[in-house]
């Protein structure tokens, strides 16, 4: 499968409707970012099971301003939904697929309990007897 462009309009349903996906946040005039896409090409063939998404920040400002994208290229890898990498820089092909099989072998049962506790913990959430903040 070949790269997929995201817009504001499809990310959301992109990230949770899918297993993993990656994410290589991009723009034109970026020469990291022009010598990453043919290292991220190549492995959206190698990987028919990943959702390889493309956004061009240029494009689509408001989706680069809600994740915070900093510098260009960012990297960001979800499953099921959850984010789990975000790291700006152009990756070499062996760390892409390192960050790829890890991401595969991660315990999604435990990656979810973690962020239920931090949920729980740190948000306005109603916590677990039903009582408002």
């Amino acid at each position: 499968m070949a790269t997929v462009a995201l817009t504001k309009d499809n990310f959301e349903e992109t990230v949770t409707g899918n297993g993993i996906v990656l994410v290589d946040w991009w723009a034109d005039w970026c020469g990291p970012c022009k010598m990453f896409a043919p290292t991220f090409e190549a492995s959206s063939e190698k990987h028919p099971d990943v959702v390889f998404g493309k956004i061009d920040t240029e494009d689509q400002p408001e989706l680069s301003g809600e994740a915070g994208i900093q510098s260009i290229p960012t990297l960001m890898a979800f499953r099921d939904g959850i984010l789990l990498y975000s790291q700006p820089g152009a990756l070499p092909p062996a760390a892409l697929e390192e960050i790829i099989e890890k991401v595969k072998e991660l315990d999604m049962d435990a990656v979810r309990a973690e962020v239920e506790k931090e949920e729980a913990e740190g948000h306005d959430h109603h916590d677990h007897e039903g009582h408002q903040h």
